[in-house]
């Protein structure tokens, strides 16, 4: 009586209008789009993330180069300031050098000096007591003390 095709294709009609009594096509449809949107949703938070993420990976590059320059201006600054600091210590060097030649100079000027005094005050004690005595022998008496005396008092103030 019954094909076994007849009742394949009226149980496929039974089902497919009891699915169409039930709405089950309505809620694939709504689970489908649900779905759709939260993949559309996802879609718009990760594009949002992404330029978020730009945005930041921008400040970050921009950054980096603000502190390698300012880094650059530091090393700048202190390679002038230490040019400048050997420049003030080379002048003091010079300055203390040219200071111990005065210094040095000045002190072998005085023993110079010195040495000249000394060398004349010895050479007109040693002229007066040759005259002493060379006069002493020759000349005796009043007149002799008186010249000798005279003489030594002369030298004196002539070598001094």
């Amino acid at each position: 009586m019954f094909d076994p095709e007849f009742v394949v294709a009226t149980g496929f009609a039974i089902f497919v209008g009891l699915a169409i009594y039930l709405g089950v096509h309505k809620k694939a449809a709504s689970a489908l789009d649900g779905r759709a949107s939260r993949i559309e949703a996802e879609l718009a938070e990760a594009t949002k993330l992404r330029t978020e993420a730009e945005e930041l990976l921008a400040s970050f590059e921009r950054r980096s180069a603000e502190a390698k320059a300012e880094a650059e201006a530091v090393v700048a600054q202190a390679h002038a300031e230490a040019a400048r600091i050997a420049s003030e210590a080379h002048a003091r060097i010079t300055e203390f050098i040219q200071r111990r030649t005065k210094q040095a100079e000045e002190k072998i000027s005085m023993a110079e000096t010195q040495a000249t005094a000394d060398v004349r005050a010895a050479a007109a004690d040693a002229a007066v007591k040759a005259a002493e005595a060379v006069l002493k022998g020759e000349s005796r008496g009043v007149f002799g003390g008186e010249l000798i005396g005279k003489g030594i008092a002369d030298l004196k103030t002539l070598f001094q």
